[in-house]
């Protein structure tokens, strides 16, 4: 798994739970070291042995934890250029969740060797959609609910997901829009300066 992957959850758990709380969860691991490199590639087989360590030391179901980090990638202030990335998908969330099909590609523009599975977006009737996350990579489908959740609450949207279960080895997201501009969303400037 690429490490800017690894890395993100290594954000996420720090930044929520506590530096000391990654620690235990790397110890757990048997990792043999605590900080993951952004650009390296580390086994499958290392990845998953931390998805494993985090629902065993955190006492938290998986699934929940990936989608509570799908959308601190999304909300927090630290990680502030994915959201820019998601954004450009579109002016208002249905453009954004029609972008999703693009986002692998658009991925790999940002980072060469970072390969996400492939998404597929389907319009089941207005406003109701499924979002089919080819395998690839574990908990891919719920990091992705989590970002869902947090881009509808950026363009100020009232959505109701769910995850579908899974379509000839794909996972399915199903997404309802309720209404659009149900809340005011947070400003997005085209132009904005990354510090």
């Amino acid at each position: 798994m690429h490490g800017l992957i690894n890395r993100a959850i290594q954000a996420f758990v720090c930044s929520t739970y506590g530096e000391s709380r990654w620690r235990d969860v790397t110890e757990s691991a048997d990792l043999g070291f605590s900080d993951f490199e952004a650009m390296l590639i580390y086994t499958a087989e290392q990845s998953q042995s931390l998805l494993t360590a985090m629902e065993r030391v955190l006492e938290r179901p998986l699934p929940e934890m990936l989608e509570d980090m799908g959308t601190f990638l999304v909300a927090n202030p630290q990680v502030e250029a994915l959201r820019r990335l998601l954004r450009f998908g579109g002016v208002n969330y249905v453009e954004f969740l029609h972008s999703l099909d693009d986002l692998p590609d658009r991925a790999r523009l940002a980072v060469a060797d970072l390969h996400l599975p492939g998404l597929e977006l389907i319009e089941t009737a207005p406003g109701r959609f499924k979002l089919l996350c080819q395998s690839g990579l574990p908990g891919y489908a719920s990091v992705m609910m989590g970002v869902l959740r947090a881009m509808a609450d950026d363009y100020g949207d009232l959505v109701i997901l769910e995850h579908s279960g899974t379509e000839e080895g794909t996972e399915v997201i199903s997404v309802t829009l309720v209404e659009t501009e149900f809340a005011e969303g947070r400003t997005f400037d085209l132009g904005a300066k990354l510090i």
